[in-house]
């Protein structure tokens, strides 16, 4: 390997795909909803990280929206 490289005639440029790259976040999930995507891995042979990812863009893509009511906590006190 070379000790120098030459960089300065090189012209850099944005990468065109960065809209199509995957961001890193974290997300606390429910022991029983992991279990589930790695048990629905094994039988369709895609990481469950994948199957969680095209779950939520599946929502995303056609604005699936919750229809839970949430009931408020009785034995809080005002």
């Amino acid at each position: 390997m070379r000790d120098h490289y030459e960089f300065s005639k090189m012209k850099g440029r944005r990468n065109p795909y960065i809209k199509l790259l995957k961001q890193a976040v974290t997300i606390r999930l429910d022991s029983d909803t992991v279990q589930y995507f790695k048990e629905l891995a094994e039988v369709t042979g895609l990481p469950y990280q994948s199957l969680i990812n095209l779950y939520l863009r599946d929502c995303a893509v056609h604005r699936r929206k919750l229809s839970i009511r949430w009931q408020p906590d009785r034995r809080r006190t005002a």
